[in-house]
């Protein structure tokens, strides 16, 4: 079925969640049970290992339960400020390649996240029906955990593409995204988030065990999960392109690649040309929390050499018995 972008349509940042408030007894009960952290505005809860937003819980429960996805979905999954937008952006125009030209994009009008929706919000907006709305392929995204999958997605033929980034920079970009949410929770400092993140109390971390699952589980399954890092993708953004078209199967044909088609996505989805479309949608749009430098290595200008050693001693004893690194 041809995609149309009548389908499509912009979705609230997930950071709504938070302000969702917890009315099923189904799960209020279970929520009221776990472990609190109130530093982190407006509240955390730890749910089997991994902290998330009080109010995010019941749909991340509610995905788990009842999500099946179909046989030719497509799902991106990240630790927050890993550089989802840019893998959202990356995988719908390969996938829709040949239904939409440059001029007539989708991304022209929508945010990434509009056009690849994150399946655990519209579960906790209750508003899940909208997913069966979107016509095959369908390209989801996700905050979640592996662990925390539905046995349904963790037997399914249909690829994960997971997207990671060196912590230092994940924790810059994370605050300065928090620090734009004026009126759905109150700024952290800095410093706060620095020791907050370290301690792994932010939401869907700790991020070192979020990254390790998934790339514990690309090991045994390399044809179901694909792992990327954020800063290789950014050395040599076009032979990306090409990994996520031949692991979600849909390569590049010779002809593709002789006009330029690999290089042409890479540059249509480049930083600063989705800064550009978003900029253009509408002035003051929220969604430009979204985009902020699209580099790597910023955290020098905010960091303190001994808080990067400290973080970077933590990152490498949680990683100390795989085979991962940054």
């Amino acid at each position: 079925m041809e995609v149309q972008e009548s389908n499509l349509r912009p979705c609230p940042p997930l950071i709504v969640v938070s302000k969702i408030e917890v009315t099923d007894d189904k799960y209020k009960e279970l929520i009221d049970s776990l472990p609190k952290e109130e530093r982190f505005p407006p509240g955390l809860r730890k749910y089997q290992g991994f902290w998330q937003f009080q109010n995010a819980i019941p749909g991340v429960l509610a995905m788990k339960e009842d999500f099946k996805p179909r046989r030719d979905d497509v799902i991106v999954s990240s630790f927050p400020k890993s550089g989802t937008t840019w893998l959202k952006a990356l995988t719908f125009t390969i996938m829709h390649r040949d239904k939409y030209t440059f001029s007539s994009h989708p991304l022209l009008k929508l945010n990434p996240h509009d056009c690849v929706p994150y399946i655990e919000l519209h579960y906790a907006l209750r508003d899940e029906q909208y997913l069966e709305t979107l016509p095959s392929p369908r390209v989801l995204g996700m905050h979640v955990p592996y662990s925390l999958l539905s046995d349904s997605i963790k037997t399914s033929t249909c690829p994960i593409i997971h997207i990671c980034r060196d912590p230092k920079d994940v924790i810059v970009s994370f605050w300065h995204m928090f620090k734009k949410f004026d009126g759905l929770m109150e700024p952290l400092s800095f410093k706060q988030t620095y020791e907050l993140f370290c301690e792994g109390r932010v939401p869907t971390g700790p991020v070192c065990d979020h990254v390790l699952e998934y790339y514990t589980k690309s090991l045994s399954s390399p044809k179901k999960i694909l792992i990327l890092k954020y800063e290789e993708m950014l050395k040599d953004p076009t032979n990306g392109v090409v990994r996520i078209a031949n692991f979600m199967g849909c390569p590049f044909s010779e002809e593709e690649i002789k006009s330029g088609l690999v290089e042409k996505i890479a540059e249509f989805c480049s930083f600063n040309e989705l800064k550009n479309f978003d900029t253009k949608q509408s002035e003051g749009n929220i969604k430009s929390y979204y985009y902020r430098k699209g580099i790597a290595g910023d955290w020098q200008n905010y960091m303190t050499p001994e808080m990067a050693n400290k973080l970077d001693e933590i990152t490498k004893e949680k990683l100390c018995d795989s085979s991962f690194t940054f």
